[in-house]
């Protein structure tokens, strides 16, 4: 392989914390194999969706461009759900993919995954790949049409309150999907690792390659085998809730809330017990010589922090917008630096490119965070950075944190030198740093921010109907 021309590997996880993680400062969650991982990588300290959820972030790593404002629903293509959130669509004709540059240069490219949204009805996430592998049965994939999971069950996943809701509907979907499972092998996570590692022992003829790693773990449904979760919280008699309900967490008592934070935290450790067995195979094929290797997530995930659970839109905190992102280069260039300047996940696009000898020759929102040739790890000049999550928005600096709907009416903003946990909002007793913030999104967004229009309850059904 000619000097300047690597194989690239991006491994995108699915709501993986940040601070559940130990090389960014977790003590009590087990990520022993990132954490290894990170000695080797340039390691970035502020690292941020420019919008979510989860397709909104894939369009943004995919293509290099922000997603964020959102374009009118007036202009998406019909039949796509948009409806449910702002910016989940497919990728649009004109936009050129990080997978085809690659083949355009003569890589080998594949996308494995278990994330059920790339490939849902209407998604065209797998466009420019040569093998694209999905691994059914996650969250609400119709992949079992039978109700093979009993009420007994169902039951011990339920409160009392969560009996009707979308955790109930949800649950009945997945559990019958993984009815059969007998062994850890047959997790998600593990079933993604594996086929990763037949991939490149298959492909070990390919001169270079793109391999795209999707593992939807640790997004809920957090349910990894038993051991993992008794790590985190043994001895526990009671409801196994392993699907939150969005929003305030008044479903659960404190009991089974710190319970269902392990279940979490258990997930977090199968995934990263998968990636450390993914990367003996990649030390023993010499990969590690040759291909740049990239772990992030799209965002992470809220588990009682300021009253919520879930990914919720108006709680654009810390625990869902810090994200890991963690890159290694084959000649260890920058190995265990920290970067602490701002990068967006739509910088992966461009980054991967250049560190791989790829020429894109597209016009992109992304810069190169890694510019190992000057030494000059991310030094992006970037003094905030902001993203937006359906109706709202949010700001940050080093001094300080800003969330607001669309419009800048429900205004919150946080002191982060004063109060870096974002308790006391004081949006009220500083209203012209809260408008001047909200200006900053404004500019970010291009002079405006375009009206969402409400979704209407037919189209609503209409998306569970096809969708759920």
């Amino acid at each position: 392989m000619p000097r300047g021309r690597y194989n690239v590997i991006l491994v995108m996880t699915d709501s993986l914390r940040k601070d559940h993680v130990g090389c960014y400062g977790n003590s009590w969650v087990r990520t022993p194999n990132i954490d290894r991982f990170a000695k080797e990588s340039v390691m970035y300290a502020k690292a941020y969706p420019e919008s979510l959820p989860t397709i909104p972030v894939r369009r943004a790593v995919y293509t290099g461009k922000r997603v964020f404002p959102f374009e009118p629903a007036s202009r998406v293509k019909k039949g796509t759900p948009w409806i449910v959130h702002a910016g989940w669509q497919p990728l649009s004709d004109e936009d050129v993919t990080l997978s085809e540059v690659f083949k355009a240069a003569g890589y080998r490219t594949a996308l494995i995954g278990d994330n059920y949204h790339l490939f849902e009805p209407g998604m065209n996430f797998n466009r420019g790949f040569d093998e694209w592998i999905f691994i059914r049965g996650q969250e609400w994939d119709k992949y079992r049409s039978a109700q093979l999971v009993s009420e007994d069950e169902l039951e011990k996943h339920l409160t009392p309150k969560l009996k009707g809701t979308s955790v109930e509907r949800l649950l009945r979907r997945y559990l019958s999907n993984v009815r059969f499972r007998r062994s850890e092998e047959d997790w998600f996570a593990p079933q993604t690792f594996r086929e990763a590692i037949r991939w490149l022992e298959e492909n070990r003829d390919a001169e270079r390659f793109l391999l795209v790693l999707e593992p939807f773990d640790p997004h809920e449904p957090w349910d990894p085998p038993h051991e993992f979760v008794d790590m985190y919280d043994p001895g526990y008699q009671g409801k196994e809730v392993i699907t939150p309900l969005y929003g305030p967490p008044d479903y659960l008592s404190e009991r089974e809330l710190k319970h269902m934070r392990a279940h979490y935290a258990g997930e977090v450790t199968l995934v990263d017990k998968w990636f450390g067995i993914f990367l003996e195979k990649f030390y023993e094929l010499n990969l590690d010589k040759n291909t740049v290797l990239v772990f992030t997530s799209d965002h992470g995930h809220q588990l009682g922090e300021h009253n919520l659970t879930g990914k919720v839109s108006w709680g654009l905190y810390p625990e869902l917008m810090d994200v890991p992102l963690l890159i290694r280069h084959p000649e260890l260039v920058g190995a265990g630096e920290e970067v602490d300047e701002y990068v967006y996940n739509h910088d992966l696009f461009v980054t991967v490119c250049e560190l791989a000898g790829v020429e894109h020759g597209q016009k992109v929102d992304g810069i190169n965070v890694f510019n190992y040739v000057e030494r000059e790890f991310a030094r992006s000049g970037r003094s905030y950075v902001t993203s937006g999550f359906g109706y709202y928005v949010m700001y940050r600096d080093d001094e300080y944190w800003f969330i607001s709907d669309r419009e800048g009416k429900e205004a919150q903003l946080y002191d982060l030198k004063a109060d870096p946990k974002l308790q006391k909002n004081i949006a009220r007793e500083c209203p012209r740093l809260a408008e001047k913030f909200y200006r900053k999104i404004v500019e970010d967004a291009g002079g405006c921010l375009p009206k969402l229009e409400p979704i209407s309850l037919e189209a609503y059904m209409w998306y569970e109907q096809l969708y759920l």
